[in-house]
């Protein structure tokens, strides 16, 4: 016990140190203190554009403890423009206390624990989920019903069924990005792949004739519930892991491609088009398990691994054969925990994000590796938000806001309390090129000088 309080006041003086740092670090900021832990957020689709802030749906799961129903918020979140938020209002904010950016818009009772989400790109109102079972779900988040969820309320009807795993499917999930496609990874070591081609266009129909908010059933509502909802088969189930699958990611580019990882410490690279075993297998990619997969949307090449040994690995596909396999281009060597998430920034091709158990979300860009300056930083890192207290479970870059991110930590353990949602944009100065910087701070000096009252 002894030396758990002496971790959690390491951590404490961290966490202090970093809010004195926040009005020189962010360009905005926003804390969230959730009531359950939420292993899963997502940014939804902007659907208001104002002169100060643009208003946007954000996707979050709520893990609870069972005293009331698991479910899926759906919010509306304001997000401020760059340069608009004062630095002091940023950093004066109460750890406790609900954020009046984030307002609760509608719940979905969840049959069972949502343990990740991902929206559809095509139609981001349509989104999967996972929970503890074999089956995906999908859900038109926009016709559901708004829920009350209380103890004993039926759970919300998913408006799909995808079946196809013979055991739980329970983190293993992605929306492809040219084709209404979802794919899954699970406990049974294959990879399922679905067309949801055919039912999207009328999702939404069914589902308004779903009990009233607050209903409350019997034991069986959850069958039942489950009886009216059209069942999706796979189109293909792919073997080749030889362990539980962790994360699956398609490539940006073609819906046949795809890529997974799992517990076996393996990276495979499928095509569809070519039968269900595994185009390439990469044994060994890292030295333990796998957690997270993503596939850079601007350069199709570039894949990027997060493992249980707490490093990033980036790989090139082109290398990637029976000759070249298991030699990543890049290691990024940061964390001091196992890596949860990885995913590449949409704004700029060379950068993405890792979070972990450390309670760090760090900022990598490849091109600059080789080129540190700070000879006590890894190469490749140039930004660290130390803004969580536990481990971050999971974030999500904003595709309509730049440079704008959404991370949120299970914080039970060491608070008492749910989790944190966090959504912050680092200051410009930080990424933007540094003879640009340099040239807009000269100008803000000369600014300054012409100021200053003359002696």
């Amino acid at each position: 016990m002894k030396e758990r309080g002496g971790s959690r006041a390491a951590v404490d003086e961290r966490y202090a140190q970093w809010k004195s740092l926040i009005p020189v670090l962010y360009d905005w900021f926003a804390n969230h203190n959730l009531v359950w832990p939420s292993l899963s957020c997502r940014w939804g689709p902007q659907f208001e554009q104002a002169t100060y802030k643009n208003r946007q749906r954000l996707y979050l799961s709520e893990q609870t403890d069972g005293s009331v129903p698991n479910t899926m918020v759906i919010a509306n979140c304001e997000v401020v423009k760059p340069r608009v938020a004062a630095a002091e209002h940023i950093s004066q904010f109460n750890e406790e206390a609900r954020s009046p950016f984030v307002k609760k818009y509608k719940t979905i009772i969840h049959p069972g624990e949502v343990n990740r989400i991902r929206e559809l790109p095509q139609n981001s109102r349509i989104i999967a989920t996972h929970t503890d079972s074999p089956d995906v779900l999908i859900w038109d988040v926009e016709a559901q019903p708004n829920r009350h969820a209380v103890l004993g309320a039926t759970d919300s009807r998913p408006d799909l069924i995808l079946r196809g795993h013979q055991e739980n499917a329970e983190f293993a999930l992605a929306m492809c990005p040219a084709e209404p496609y979802v794919l899954s990874g699970g406990k049974d070591k294959s990879v399922v792949w679905w067309s949801i081609q055919d039912h999207i266009s009328g999702l939404g129909d069914s589902s308004k004739s779903e009990t009233s908010p607050g209903a409350s059933g019997s034991k069986h509502s959850k069958t039942a519930n489950e009886k009216d909802s059209p069942k999706v088969d796979p189109r293909g189930v792919f073997h080749g892991h030889d362990s539980t699958v962790e994360d699956v990611q398609f490539c940006p580019s073609s819906a046949q491609e795809f890529c997974s990882v799992g517990d076996d410490a393996c990276l495979i690279l499928w095509d569809a088009r070519t039968g269900t075993s595994p185009a390439v297998k990469v044994e060994k990619a890292h030295g333990g398990d796998v957690h997270c997969v993503d596939w850079n949307l601007h350069d199709v090449n570039y894949i990027l691994t997060g493992s249980a040994d707490n490093s990033v690995r980036m790989w090139d596909r082109r290398n990637l054969g029976p000759g070249g396999a298991g030699s990543p281009i890049h290691k990024f060597e940061g964390h001091k925990a196992a890596v949860l998430c990885v995913q590449w920034s949409p704004d700029k091709a060379s950068v993405f994000g890792s979070s972990a158990e450390d309670g760090f979300l760090n900022v990598w860009d490849h091109e600059k590796v080789g080129k540190k300056k700070n000879p006590n930083s890894p190469g490749g890192l140039f930004f660290q938000h130390a803004g969580h207290r536990d481990k971050i479970v999971d974030f999500h870059w904003n595709s309509s806001d730049p440079w704008t991110i959404v991370s949120v930590s299970d914080d039970g353990e060491s608070t008492g309390g749910g989790g944190t949602l966090q959504i912050w944009r680092m200051s410009d100065l930080i990424y933007r090129p540094e003879d640009e910087v340099v040239s807009e701070l000269e100008t803000f000096k000369s600014h300054l000088a012409s100021c200053t009252p003359r002696a």
